[in-house]
């Protein structure tokens, strides 16, 4: 129990600014075992966005209070993975080679295609929210963002991390066994919260996502890095806020 826990508090210490106890320490492998708990992380990440979101409701319109929200989960994670998404997209999208791919994510310094693949994120995740009824936005950023650290944590299955050291160089092994099976279930539970139909198309779509970028990744980097778990996160949120916000004006759930 004491060492399932130190993984846990591990997992929330690298994944948000949230303060940790001093004796959890850090130990060698540490990180290996913590990847499990990264969905659960989501989840209380998602659960954090959902009460700042319903208090700000309180004094302010939807749009107002879903960017608050945001801001609070953007400072709870230290833009983490949005920083993985501009780094990924700088490099994806301004180099050629493997070696410049790599390169060019290393560098601290963020790019005009990270800049607007932040913009864009950062829009479609307002409007999609803000296109859901209002009880729903809390369940929704839950649900999502937990489900979408388990499409990124799942690409430690079947992919190698191709830095001989980098951000995610501590969960560089492979995720299998009992481990991948809490992280399935902290990952997919939370779904239970949306209506079925929204939580089967948001399942199909990240099925989609996690094939279509795995097969891209290995295509060009052979395997993945830290930045590309951040983007692979980043892509799996904005899906199921626009799955669900689909699913609203076509009146699909209903």
């Amino acid at each position: 129990m004491r060492n399932s826990l130190r993984a846990l508090l591990c997992a929330v210490g690298y994944f948000t600014r949230i303060p940790i106890p001093a004796w959890v320490g850090y130990q060698a492998g540490d990180l290996d075992r913590a990847a499990r708990y990264f969905p659960l992380v989501g989840m209380l990440v998602g659960l954090i966005a959902a009460v700042v979101f319903w208090l700000a409701h309180w004094l302010w319109p939807v749009r107002v209070a879903v960017l608050i929200s945001t801001v609070a989960t953007v400072y709870l994670t230290g833009a983490f993975h949005e920083d993985g998404l501009a780094d990924s997209v700088d490099g994806l999208g301004g180099g050629y080679e493997r070696s410049r791919v790599l390169e060019i994510m290393h560098d601290s310094r963020i790019g005009s295609f990270g800049a607007m693949a932040l913009l864009l994120a950062l829009a479609i995740k307002l409007e999609s929210l803000a296109a859901l009824p209002v009880l729903l936005i809390p369940l929704a950023l839950i649900a999502v963002h937990a489900g979408s650290r388990l499409v990124a944590v799942s690409l430690l299955v079947t992919l190698d991390y191709v830095r001989p050291d980098g951000k995610a160089k501590p969960v560089a092994t492979r995720l299998g066994g009992s481990g991948l099976l809490l992280a399935l279930a902290c990952g997919l539970a939370p779904l239970a919260l949306l209506p079925w139909r929204y939580a089967a198309l948001i399942v199909a779509v990240w099925v989609l996502l996690r094939w279509a970028v795995a097969r891209y990744l290995l295509r060009r980097l052979g395997g993945y890095t830290g930045d590309t778990l951040g983007m692979t996160q980043q892509l799996a949120e904005l899906a199921g806020y626009l799955v669900c916000a689909a699913c609203v004006y076509t009146s699909f759930g209903i």
